[in-house]
């Protein structure tokens, strides 16, 4: 029994971040669920446009994008204790180990490589926000002992 479902059936919103209009078109039609939201920009600077406006459970970030790429982009969020903890799942079409290293180095939670496959993308989407979601859980529990001492 094969019946479609939408993977991403928990509440999230996600920003997809790359310079290829018809991907960013792809990913709000094949990421887009009743219940998770997605918004694009085209670059690294639309990017920090709309992380101002909006608060996003997950960025998707392509590295090869104009005016700011994604690993500048990948720095200045993890610079940020705003975005520090968000997860960041890096999609491109370089599969060096150059690239890779580089990405991880400057903070990726993970790394996926184009051609996307658009349904076990959303499975490691779903994996992602539900061990980011556990992370900030166990993060909240270890500040409560600190505030409590402090009062």
């Amino acid at each position: 029994m094969s019946g479609f479902f939408y993977v991403l059936n928990e509440d999230a919103r996600i920003l997809f971040v790359d310079d290829d209009p018809i991907l960013r078109e792809f990913a709000q039609v094949n990421l887009a669920s009743g219940t998770a939201h997605v918004d694009t920009a085209a670059d690294g600077l639309e990017a920090l446009e709309a992380l101002d406006r909006q608060t996003y459970d997950l960025l998707l970030v392509d590295l090869e994008m104009p005016r700011m790429d994604g690993f500048e982009l990948l720095r200045r969020l993890r610079e940020n204790p705003a975005t520090q903890h968000l997860p960041i799942v890096v999609e491109t079409g370089r599969e060096d180990v150059e690239a890779i290293d580089r990405a991880f180095r400057a903070g990726a939670t993970a790394f996926v490589t184009k051609p996307l496959n658009w349904r076990l993308l959303t499975y490691q989407l779903r994996f992602t926000l539900r061990a980011a979601r556990a992370e900030a859980r166990l993060r909240a529990q270890a500040a409560v002992p600190t505030l409590q001492a402090a009062l």
